[in-house]
């Protein structure tokens, strides 16, 4: 290497170590003074749990409201289903939920989901009223309700806003020590006049595992609250079978809506790609149980129905 170059390298490296102790001195100083006009816990935790409910409340509703103007539903009038409306009344009579709107839509694939927020609904796929018998689609709206009964969707965006804040706080503490140490790290390679070994020393080995911590804890938390949203979903089919008595129609819902969503295309079936194959990854990334495992459960709660004394 030339005198030349390895003088410019010099220069370089020093300026790089300066301008990232300089950064990561503020970020001492700024993480300095704010800890120094910190409350007391009990305050600085109402006002970060506060804060992420705020904003967990205000993307619930802006959300709810997006997805509504953005599915092109139309509301289902009484006088076209009255016989859907009178299962609906029928399950509201027993269920501690607010008469939601009944909206139909052309879905992606045939389903039906709770909409909570001003204005609650449940959207159906209109070809579901072909799909299913009146007792099936009984038991996906009961489904639907338990969903809204028990607030599901806000819990869970609560859940997300309150992870996020957590991780946020966690990177703000880490941030000083993730730049210092790839500052070091850079810099003492152009020092050498190995710029590429940087990544190499003991420096950047301190801030990928810091990096590696923070990203750690937000799947940890993720996986969590996705955990959360598949035991509601166990939950709201408990809670249908409850208020209908009829496991296996809901059981035969969640049949043909998974058959519709994945036909069985016969012998072109190996020429199409498909992403119906769960392995414990899709599972754990999943925000609903494996339709198998809920359809069995459905059956098994029918049996012992079933064998009960009457």
């Amino acid at each position: 290497m030339s005198v030349g170059r390895r003088l410019v390298l010099s220069v370089v490296g020093l300026s790089t170590l300066v301008v990232y102790l300089l950064a990561a001195w503020l970020g001492y100083r700024l993480l300095a003074v704010l800890w120094n006009l910190r409350p007391s816990p009990a305050v600085a935790a109402v006002a970060v749990v506060g804060t992420a409910v705020v904003f967990g409340l205000v993307s619930y509703w802006a959300g709810t409201t997006q997805l509504k103007r953005s599915l092109d539903a139309v509301e289902l009038p009484p006088a076209r289903a009255p016989s859907v409306y009178r299962r609906l009344d029928r399950l509201l009579s027993v269920m501690d939920v607010g008469r939601p709107q009944v909206l139909i839509a052309r879905l992606p694939a045939p389903n039906a989901f709770a909409v909570g927020g001003a204005g609650a609904a449940i959207v159906v796929d209109r070809r579901l009223f072909g799909y299913l018998s009146g007792a099936e689609l009984e038991g996906l709206l009961a489904h639907e309700l338990a969903h809204l009964e028990s607030r599901d969707a806000l819990v869970q965006t609560l859940a997300y806003s309150l992870t996020r804040s957590l991780v946020g706080l966690v990177s703000l503490v880490v941030l000083p020590v993730v730049v210092l140490t790839g500052g070091i790290a850079q810099a003492l390679a152009l020092l050498r006049g190995v710029p590429e070994s940087w990544s190499r020393s003991w420096f950047a080995r301190t801030q990928r595992t810091a990096l590696y911590l923070v990203g750690l804890l937000g799947i940890a938390v993720t996986l969590l609250v996705l955990a959360y949203s598949r035991h509601r979903e166990w939950a709201a089919d408990d809670r249908a079978v409850e208020v209908t008595g009829d496991p296996l129609a809901l059981a035969r819902a969640l049949r043909k809506i998974e058959r519709a969503a994945n036909p069985d295309l016969g012998p072109l079936t190996p020429l199409y790609v498909h992403g119906d194959d769960e392995n414990e990854l899709s599972r754990l990334l999943s925000t609903h149980p494996p339709m198998d495992e809920r359809i069995e459960r459905l059956r098994e709660q029918a049996r012992h129905r079933q064998s009960r004394p009457r």
